[in-house]
């Protein structure tokens, strides 16, 4: 399958360079670029985009809301979008997710972790940027200020977590991969994969990254020094 990209950036030479780089990959086709993110909203509506690599800070609506606009209206999950930013800490990455996007990349990436990060997001994963996981998740820990005093009622199912469930979620918010929460509850990397479906669609969340900021804000997370 054919990964369809919009590159949204005000700045044309990021986009030329983005271009460039996924024109490399056969599975990947760049379908429109927007310097606005009321224009990204427009085009990725139009071109039936599957992923949208969006910069933060654009004129006529930024980043985060644009990111909004496009998650609240989707019915499918589709299009994923990628946040692409130069700083780990920068204070719109936590919005960002906030506002339903699956995760964010920093723009000093290799050209192979772009492409990779593209394909992992247009298959419904979440992503955080490899070398920056823990400490945006300490970042996200500092910024998101007391915990709601209890969590809504799952709103797809209306099931709780099981115990198992509960402990992969405190692992996922520690910014563990699958295998590495398969390593520390001893069981197959498989299983956890089905935990972490269970506990999405449980709490009708988009993706792991999603799960993550769940975590933090309902006070699920494991208390750690920050």
């Amino acid at each position: 399958m054919t990964v369809r990209v919009l590159i949204a950036d005000d700045q044309e030479l990021i986009r030329s360079g983005f271009r460039a780089i996924l024109g490399h990959a056969p599975d990947i086709e760049v379908v429109a670029e927007a310097a606005t993110g009321a224009e990204a909203v427009r085009l990725a509506r139009g071109s039936a985009a599957d992923v949208v690599l969006m910069d933060i800070r654009m004129p006529r609506m930024d980043g985060i809301e644009a990111t909004r606009a496009l998650c609240q209206g989707s019915r499918d999950g589709r299009p994923h979008v990628l946040i692409v930013t130069t700083y780990p800490d920068d204070e719109y990455v936590f919005e960002s997710l906030r506002a339903g996007a699956s995760g964010f990349l920093l723009k000093d990436a290799t050209a192979g972790q772009l492409i990779e990060a593209v394909r992992i997001v247009a298959r419904g994963d979440g992503l955080l940027s490899p070398q920056v996981t823990r400490e945006v998740i300490e970042q996200f820990a500092r910024r998101a200020g007391p915990p709601h005093p209890t969590a809504p009622a799952p709103s797809a199912s209306g099931e709780a977590l099981t115990d198992r469930e509960s402990e992969v979620l405190a692992l996922l918010a520690r910014g563990l991969s699958n295998a590495e929460i398969a390593a520390a509850l001893t069981v197959s990397e498989p299983t956890v994969k089905t935990h972490v479906a269970h506990i999405l669609a449980k709490l009708d969340l988009r993706n792991r990254v999603q799960a993550v900021v769940y975590a933090y804000e309902y006070g699920l997370a494991p208390a750690r020094e920050v």
